[in-house]
């Protein structure tokens, strides 16, 4: 038997060195792995909100949503101040029945956050969280919004791709994106109306 052999055996051999080895060569290439997406990422990313914002224009707003006009409105105070830093374009409207409010990004930013965050955050209490099919067939995240002193809220949300796909997730859209396994831009259909 040579001296190597002595101490490495077979490679598949369950010796001390072995483990130290692969747990060695494992790490260096998640390491890799990481340094290579950061990399990625650095170099996909727009250097500025109005870069994207930038990119997201060229995209007009709707004008029907489901067959009903849509009528602009103004952007409330605190939708106003999350466009000055949102990196993409913001839009409020209503069809008569509900208020939409979309949100358009060109880039996976993670500023496109779930609309119960922002219910959440404004002092709601959000309840029934749960998938529905509209009378389209089409998937969407849905919750109740209640909130002393006004007045409760049916809220849905989904993430439209340029290709036709959708997310009711906001992490496996933001993944789907980043990867390349959707491309934008991307609008975020947020749907507000009574319960």
């Amino acid at each position: 038997m040579r001296w190597p052999d002595v101490f490495f055996g077979s490679p598949w051999s369950n010796h001390f060195a072995h483990r130290v080895l692969h747990k060695l060569a494992f790490a260096v290439v998640l390491a890799l792995a990481f340094a290579a997406s950061l990399g990625g990422a650095l170099l996909r990313s727009p250097s500025s909100a109005q870069d994207t914002r930038a990119a997201t224009a060229a995209q007009p707003w709707p004008v029907d949503r489901d067959g009903q006009p849509l009528r602009p409105q103004a952007l409330g105070e605190v939708e106003a101040r999350f466009a000055r830093a949102f990196p993409g374009r913001i839009a409020r409207f209503t069809d008569g029945r509900e208020v939409l409010v979309l949100r358009t990004v060109a880039q996976p930013t993670r500023l496109l956050h779930p609309a119960a965050d922002c219910w959440r955050a404004l002092g709601y209490r959000v309840a029934r969280l749960r998938l529905e099919h509209d009378a389209r067939g089409r998937l969407w995240r849905c919750f109740h919004a209640e909130r002393a002193g006004s007045a409760p809220q049916r809220v849905c949300e989904r993430i439209e791709d340029a290709a036709g796909g959708a997310f009711t997730d906001t992490s496996d859209w933001y993944w789907a994106g980043w990867s390349g396994r959707s491309t934008g831009p991307w609008t975020a259909v947020t749907r507000v109306g009574p319960p």
